[in-house]
């Protein structure tokens, strides 16, 4: 699963590389994307495309095992399976479809306890785009989360799942086809050779940035 990733680029540029509009409000957006952390999405909205900034991860209620009393929501960022109660009655509807922009994700690597961050990119793609849907939440506002598909050879060294990419010529599929298209995407295999990996000695858990604004209520 993907729990990581970063957009080095900024709004504007993003929005530019997409060719969509900005939303209104401001874009502080942590230089490292975490679950529970705000991302930029690109969605549709009364005919026009534009980018936003939401919260990567969709709330889901915790309770405390010691006291059965609530505690602050857990932050689901990954689709898996498209059957299940969460995703099930939003998946088939293209107003519920974003692209989320990413510069590289990561995978964590090595022994427990001292497992490192290993990057992925897409070749020649400074800013690629991952498959996602979003709501709006009680809880946090807007929200969104990635799809998650079986991996290929090229991330296979490292784990068996990945994101649903997208190529350029197939946003508009995306954000606009039915569910057979959401199915489709998630069974397709993304091309090996697009895929650029960077093993680092970076630790994977390094102290994570402090969000802009309280991201659990």
């Amino acid at each position: 699963m993907c729990n990581l990733y970063t957009e080095r680029k900024s709004a504007a540029e993003v929005a530019a590389h997409f060719g969509v509009d900005l939303a209104p409000g401001e874009f502080n957006i942590p230089e490292e994307t975490l679950p529970g952390y705000p991302g930029m999405v690109v969605r549709e909205a009364e005919g026009r495309r534009l980018l936003e900034k939401m919260i990567w991860g969709f709330p889901l209620p915790q309770k405390s095992k010691k006291t059965g009393l609530p505690i602050k929501p857990k932050a689901v960022n990954n689709i898996a399976d498209l059957s299940s109660f969460m995703w099930k009655f939003i998946a088939g509807k293209p107003e519920n479809r974003c692209i989320i922009p990413v510069t590289e994700f990561a995978e964590a690597e090595g022994e427990a306890g001292s497992k490192t961050r290993t990057w992925f990119r897409v070749k020649n793609q400074p800013i690629f785009a991952w498959a996602g849907m979003w709501k709006a939440s009680d809880e946090w506002g807007p929200v969104y989360s990635g799809l998650m598909t079986d991996c290929n050879e090229a991330i296979r060294p490292v784990h068996d799942r990945m994101p649903v990419l997208l190529m350029p010529g197939e946003y508009d599929r995306w954000l606009r086809g039915g569910l057979d298209d959401v199915i489709a995407f998630q069974d397709r295999c993304f091309p090996d050779d697009l895929i650029e990996m960077e093993r680092t000695g970076e630790p994977w858990n390094r102290r994570k940035p402090a969000p802009e604004q309280p991201t659990f209520i």
